[in-house]
């Protein structure tokens, strides 16, 4: 216990003993998580001495190693089911400060295994009654008291130990009463585990928008394999194609030589997306996945050009090689090269400077100033909407001018469709829209429909100029890759159905996430997206966080992006039924609700009144 108060970096190391000396002296009102032998976390309580029904939580403390896994909540389980000493539990009081969001989600989470029990916050402390007099001294954050219950349905009964004869933790229960085992994952997986941290469940299932872990548990999927599942999990006309095709013993692994599966391929994407669009590219099988394609983009670009420098833009991702982190702008992924990452150039994405500035000024002073130090650049790499930007989507009228700009110096365009293509802006190709012609273009994730790696790179016929073997890989060639890719595209692109539907879908939500922002006035929070990428960003990513967090707990897969990821992140598979998606969104209602707190319906309506004042002289200052 000491350990974890020491590790806390929040815990008063005097207050250890105490705790220990707690734990001891109140021990039917304590428990301590052992994970895998070791102390893990801690829950200390005591009951009310003038209300026995009522359990005072006093400290909840979990080591940083095992955070993410649920144990805060589980202890708290553990001790309102003990009926082994004292009256029933029907009251919970604890304190929390208003910065600990993490532990206002585990009281709202228990709250809500409560049966939706009810949960009053009052003022107990302010900050003035807690802190020094002193000008230098430390100051306490003011503290809330949460009041729970009395409970409105009984949570499931934890389990007991047969060995022990003592309490079990509650444990994730299969049919059968089996717990799930996922100490293989922590013990031997790297650390560099990321999705998992958030979703510490272990999936066996998944059909269409539905993902279900092994105890049965249902999760509606708005993440979709980060784009990588347009169409749904196990989608069932690319699953007959394939399981058909593995059957007749069809070719697995070929690199580049020709195949049946291959021809296939390259006939329908000719036929249903090159030629209706009038795109004349040809195809470049580069490697499994979307930096691949990145990859190869820029070394043709350098090649064609004899250029080394590449103009990327703030907040881009293009993956995670050297040379596409390159020309990436995340500081975190940049970090991990640990070598300088050179011969790229950032410049201002849309709206970087929120409108203060005319679009492109400062690149195109750069390329016209020969003293601007500014080498003329090989290509120019960007995506149309930035994912892991923070859902960020460039306007038509902002590409249209960076390919003007392009051509005018002679410098390559490549368009980054590796997550908004495939359809997620609504159109096939996302800068279809901006009616532009890249000369280089990158897409993976969902080209092969049913998330088996696959990446192309699509070059002007003019730009083929490689030698035989100069850009080469060994899984160039995944023949079931090719066959679903294939069938999707003859599926969902040879009309305008599944686009169409695209863009309806991503208005409701778009619709939807308005109303969520004007709820919330005093957060600022802002809807963002094209199609169905879609984003509503939080003042922090604390809050971002928090809310996907909570929408996890209600049976809802959702991420964050974003550089301090404040933005909640949206792409559910475009197949999604319509009913899938109301639920979905009344999730993430919920759980807005959850970590913001119901909204003051008054100061909206005072927003919205003081927004349609603003526009009214913004209207009038524009007639004049």
């Amino acid at each position: 216990m000491w350990r974890i108060a020491r590790d806390s970096q929040t815990l008063d190391l005097n207050s250890s003993y105490a705790y220990v000396l707690y734990a001891r002296d109140f021990a039917e009102t304590c428990r301590i998580a052992i994970v895998d032998g070791r102390p893990a976390g801690f829950v200390l309580g005591y009951r009310r001495p003038t209300d026995e029904s009522c359990l005072f939580i006093w400290q909840v403390a979990v080591d940083a190693e095992f955070r993410g896994l649920g144990l805060a909540g589980r202890m708290l389980d553990d001790l309102l089911h003990d009926d082994t000493f004292g009256p029933e539990v029907r009251i919970l009081h604890t304190t929390i400060t208003d910065d600990n969001i993490a532990s206002q989600n585990t009281f709202r989470s228990l709250a809500k295994r409560w049966g939706d029990a009810p949960m009053e916050v009052t003022p107990l402390f302010e900050t003035e009654h807690l802190s020094l007099s002193e000008p230098d001294a430390e100051h306490h954050d003011p503290e809330r008291l949460y009041e729970i219950g009395p409970p409105v349905a009984e949570p499931v009964a934890v389990s007991h130990s047969p060995e022990t004869g003592r309490r079990a933790l509650p444990a994730r229960q299969q049919p059968g009463g089996e717990q799930l085992h996922m100490n293989i994952f922590t013990e031997l997986e790297s650390e560099v585990r990321s999705y998992s941290r958030s979703w510490p469940v272990v999936f066996n299932r998944a059909v269409g928008s539905t993902m279900y872990e092994e105890s049965g548990k249902e999760y509606l999927d708005f993440f979709s394999g980060a784009g990588a599942l347009n169409y749904g999990h196990n989608n069932p006309e690319l699953k007959k194609a394939l399981i058909d095709y593995l059957s007749d013993d069809g070719v697995m692994h070929s690199l580049d030589m020709f195949t049946s599966a291959r021809r296939d391929f390259l006939e329908t994407f000719d036929e249903v997306i090159l030629k209706p669009r009038e795109l004349d590219y040809k195809l470049v099988f580069p490697g499994p996945g979307g930096a691949n394609a990145v990859e190869a983009a820029l070394k043709l670009a350098r090649k064609v050009t004899g250029r080394e420098s590449v103009i990327n833009f703030t907040n881009a991702f293009h993956g995670m090689t050297l040379g596409a982190l390159s020309v990436t702008g995340n500081s975190l992924k940049r970090g991990g090269a640990g070598v300088p990452l050179v011969h790229a150039t950032p410049m201002p994405f849309d709206d970087y400077f929120d409108g203060d500035y005319p679009d492109f000024f400062y690149f195109e002073r750069l390329l016209e100033d020969s003293g601007s130090g500014l080498n003329t650049p090989a290509a120019v790499i960007v995506e149309t909407v930035q994912g892991e930007g923070g859902i960020n989507a460039a306007r038509a009228e902002w590409l249209r001018q960076l390919s003007a700009l392009c051509k005018k110096h002679e410098v390559l365009l490549i368009i980054d469709d590796v997550q908004m293509g495939c359809g997620r802006t609504g159109d096939f190709f996302s800068f279809e829209e901006a009616g532009i012609v890249p000369d280089i273009v990158c897409l993976s994730k969902s080209i092969s429909g049913y998330g088996i790696p696959m990446a192309l790179t699509l070059i002007k016929p003019e730009l083929d100029i490689w030698q035989p073997g100069e850009h080469n890989g060994t899984f160039r060639g995944i023949s079931p890759a090719f066959v679903t890719g294939a069938e999707a595209i003859r599926r969902y692109w040879s009309d305008n159905t599944l686009r169409d539907s695209t863009i309806r879908k991503g208005a409701r939500v778009e619709g939807w996430f308005n109303t969520i922002a004007a709820r919330y006035p005093q957060h600022e929070l802002f809807a963002k997206g094209r199609g169905l990428a879609r984003g509503l960003q939080f003042p922090t990513g604390e809050l971002a966080d928090a809310v996907c967090q909570a929408a996890f707990e209600r049976g809802l897969l959702m991420e964050t992006s974003g550089p301090e990821g404040e933005v909640m992140k949206i792409l559910p598979a475009l197949t999604i039924t319509d009913a899938e998606l109301d639920r979905g969104l009344r999730i993430i209602d919920e759980s807005v609700r959850a970590v913001l707190g119901e909204p003051d319906l008054e100061a909206a309506a005072r927003a919205d009144q003081s927004d349609e004042h603003d526009t009214a002289e913004n209207k009038e200052h524009t007639h004049a």
